[in-house]
């Protein structure tokens, strides 16, 4: 009988037996994905609206708006501004409650480094945190929210199904595009927020279940009542060359000022971090340097939806827009730097279209250059700042054309975006999300999944070794290792630590007494792999010593095992090979 044949236990319980089978089925079943997909969309776009509602309604009762959007009302009592302290008090000291001394998981580093798992406590984390930040008046947006909630809700379902790694990771960008698409009604966006900032590639095996998973958000919120969210234009101009060349330059001031937002966030963060101000009553200081900017404006709260539409469908003065392009990147910045939650995407757009129509009014005085619309420069400024500071060109452009329904226009944004989000890879290099875990000290730039390398360790690649003092006479050692019993012996002093390796070979050269130590024979003595190094640091080590084998030692220096040259690329090779077939639905 083959060793893999499976004879069921006739004794289990048939709910058990069951429920294997039911899970078997999604692990095994491209169309199961599918539709367990479509159950993550429909999932993500009631917790969406349920989130959008909880937000508004906090705001409501706490400004007074009876329905209004927060951004766009004309102006705020002084009283009621004292909710952003007092709830960043409630922030701080609820935040180190829930959080456990930890850092919470969103799903772009879920699906980077962990697989796809979300513990639901990081999600439910996660989203309180917004919630309360947002409902409170603070400069982010929902859609950190949307997505963790999406996403979350399809990674605890995920684990519970015992998904493959990769259906998993695919399961997580659905449920977390699909969220981004049903708060904007755009499924073309959320598919491409799903492939280009969640999963981090475009895999022929995800285009189905993300597809599915967005299309069912977003008619799911439709049939609540919720209307898509448009944006309509004076008028259609023809698009011509120099107008592409002019949105491209608009492109690259908007990485310009995308930069330098992410910059201040950090560099806020960093000096708050470094004072003496207790960790949980930072979100209250936060919200007491919020008030005056809330007070020269209220498009400084929240993520600015309203204020976005006030600002497009009026001429307003260039200056109070300048005015309110800098108020508003300090308010995110203290928000985000003083530990409110949330996200910077739709504060990206409302920025972004600050920038384009300044662009426009500054294009107008300058003789010799053609005029530029200031309503398409504004949603051509969305999508380049948006790409600058959270990535994801193709969901930038998707974005521009699903609420103008203009192709000519979405072109245009697809240039600019282009030009903004290669600027920001050459310059910086990391989005929004990306750079807050470069702070914390991780190197990755998406969420490609570089998850398995980090997994992949020397500690579980390594082989038993051969050992022997260092003060071993070579007579002792020729008889104690006789040649082709073994190619390479681990050398350890009077303590047992590494003391360096030893060729069996040349303890064999006729050149070599016999009276001598094996230690004078030793190489490497300085070099050595540790067993968390990953294999990428393990191929690194080995290149760099130009070494055949290595010894991998703890802390203490005690020899664990050795790592050879050709079996670490060996299985690097293999993995690669693995994840690319995953890639494929191979």
């Amino acid at each position: 009988m083959s060793p893999l044949h499976y004879i069921p236990n006739a004794a289990a319980p048939v709910y058990n037996r069951g429920l294997a089978s039911f899970r078997r089925m999604f692990r095994s079943s491209e169309a199961a994905l599918i539709l367990l997909a479509v159950g993550a969309g429909l999932a993500a776009g009631a917790l969406m609206i349920a989130q959008n509602r909880a937000a508004h309604l906090l705001q409501n009762l706490i400004y007074g708006l009876s329905g209004a959007s927060l951004s766009a009302a004309p102006a705020i009592e002084p009283a009621r501004l004292l909710a952003l302290p007092i709830f960043g008090l409630l922030l701080g000291f609820g935040s180190r409650a829930l959080r456990g001394g930890r850092t919470p998981v969103d799903v772009v580093e879920a699906n980077a480094l962990h697989g796809g798992a979300i513990p639901l406590r990081d999600s439910l984390t996660v989203c309180a945190q917004t919630l309360l930040s947002n409902g409170a008046g603070a400069s982010v947006g929902l859609e950190a929210a949307y997505a963790q909630a999406g996403g979350g809700f399809a990674s605890l379902f995920g684990q519970w199904l015992r998904l493959r790694r990769a259906d998993l990771r695919i399961l997580v960008g659905a449920g977390a595009g699909a969220a981004v698409g049903a708060a904007f009604g755009a499924p073309l966006t959320g598919a491409f927020y799903a492939f280009e900032i969640v999963i981090g590639a475009y895999t022929p095996a995800a285009i189905a279940p993300v597809a599915a998973a967005c299309l069912s958000a977003v008619l799911l919120v439709r049939l609540y009542g919720i209307e898509a969210y448009v944006v309509a234009l004076p008028g259609a101009r023809a698009i011509t060359t120099v107008d592409y060349l002019l949105y491209a330059g608009l492109g690259v001031l908007c990485a310009f000022v995308g930069i330098a937002v992410v910059r201040a966030v950090t560099w806020i963060e960093a000096l708050v971090r470094r004072s003496p101000i207790p960790e949980p009553w930072r979100p209250a200081l936060g919200g007491l340097l919020l008030i005056p900017l809330a007070m020269i404006t209220p498009q400084t709260l929240s993520g600015g939806h309203g204020a976005l539409h006030i600002d497009l469908g009026a001429e307003v003065a260039l200056g109070f827009l300048l005015l309110v392009l800098v108020v508003k990147v300090a308010a995110s910045s203290i928000s985000l730097g003083f530990g409110f939650r949330g996200g910077l995407f739709f504060a990206s757009l409302f920025m972004g279209s600050l920038v384009g129509q300044l662009f426009a009014g500054a294009v107008a005085q300058i003789s010799g250059l053609p005029p530029v619309d200031p309503s398409d420069a504004a949603l051509i400024g969305m999508a380049a700042m948006a790409v600058a500071i959270v990535g994801g060109p193709m969901t930038m452009s998707m974005l521009v054309l699903e609420i103008t329904h203009d192709f000519a226009l979405t072109g245009v944004a697809v240039t600019a975006a282009l030009c903004a989000s290669t600027f920001v890879r050459e310059t910086f290099g990391f989005s929004f999300s990306t750079w807050r875990l470069h702070t914390r000290g991780e190197t990755i730039r998406s969420a490609r999944d570089v998850g398995w390398v980090r997994a992949l360790t020397a500690g579980k690649m390594m082989r038993p070794t051969q050992t022997a003092p260092a003060a071993t006479t070579i007579a002792d050692f020729r008889r104690r290792f006789p040649l082709g019993s073994t190619n390479k012996v681990v050398l350890t002093d009077p303590a047992g630590r590494y003391a360096g390796m030893v060729e069996t070979a040349k303890a064999f050269d006729p050149a070599v007494g016999e009276t001598g130590e094996i230690a004078g024979l030793a190489m490497l003595k300085e070099v050595a792999l540790e067993p968390s190094q990953d294999v990428r640091a393990a191929i690194q080590a080995f290149d760099l010593s130009e070494a055949d084998y290595l010894a991998v030692v703890d802390a203490e220096g005690q020899v664990l095992g050795t790592l050879s040259e050709r079996f670490v690329h060996r299985r690097y090779a293999d993995e690669v090979e693995k994840a690319q077939r995953r890639m494929f639905g191979e």
